[in-house]
């Protein structure tokens, strides 16, 4: 019988840096959009140019692979929510998982790379995930029957890719950082509530605090 082959050192780094860039695409694209420079991902992930185009021959490709994994993450977040017992639990962590994650943030560089057939095949899997999730609530009572899995992925994406989370994070607000996250979860649960056709459930933590608006507007003092 065959063994399994072990996975050494310079496969868990290079699983490593693919996070990292993952990560670091994100924020990029964030803020630069699908003009977002190689140069910009490679610095926020902590990762040499030279060795990124040794990986990676191209920015598509970078490109291609970064979204590839970002829907191994949906299917994976998918896969929790499906094996949670309690429907609505499953749905709403799925969806609160893939919003954490920014799901969103890749979605400038829609129409702009060429689908890859991993990338189809994950979307395929994706799609079928969720018409499970969805088809599962809704059975359970759980989720107004008017809500469709296009509305989950437009909900994901609309969360995901959250400005004032991205400004902050974009000015480097470390003080602000936990209230901008706190007050998107507080969002999220107002959305949420809004699939449910049963009553409202109460807001997680305390009301945000108009300072997450009237200081993103402040002058920062010169360094």
């Amino acid at each position: 019988m065959t063994q399994p082959r072990r996975r050494g050192p310079r496969h868990a780094e290079a699983e490593r840096n693919d996070q990292a860039l993952l990560r670091a695409a994100r924020e990029v694209l964030a803020a630069d959009g699908a003009h977002a420079s190689v140069a910009a991902i490679a610095a926020r992930a902590g990762v040499g140019i030279g060795s990124l185009y040794r990986r990676y021959r191209t920015k598509e490709e970078l490109f291609q692979r970064l979204s590839a994994l970002s829907m191994e993450r949906w299917n994976q977040a998918a896969e929790r929510g499906l094996a949670d017992p309690d429907p609505w639990s499953g749905l709403a962590g799925f969806i609160a998982d893939c919003v954490e994650f920014g799901q969103g943030t890749l979605a400038p560089i829609a129409g702009t790379i060429e689908v890859t057939e991993e990338m189809r095949a994950a979307a395929a899997r994706g799609d079928g995930l969720l018409d499970a999730l969805v088809a599962r609530a809704r059975d359970a009572g759980v989720l107004r029957p008017d809500v469709t899995a296009v509305d989950i992925s437009l909900l994901i994406e609309q969360y995901g890719a959250s400005p004032l989370v991205d400004q902050v994070r974009a000015q480097g607000r470390d003080d602000l950082a936990e209230a901008a996250s706190a007050a998107r979860a507080r969002l999220l649960a107002i959305a949420l509530d809004g699939l449910r056709p049963g009553p409202a459930r109460p807001l997680p933590g305390d009301p945000p605090s108009p300072r997450l608006f009237t200081e993103r507007w402040a002058p920062r003092p010169a360094s």
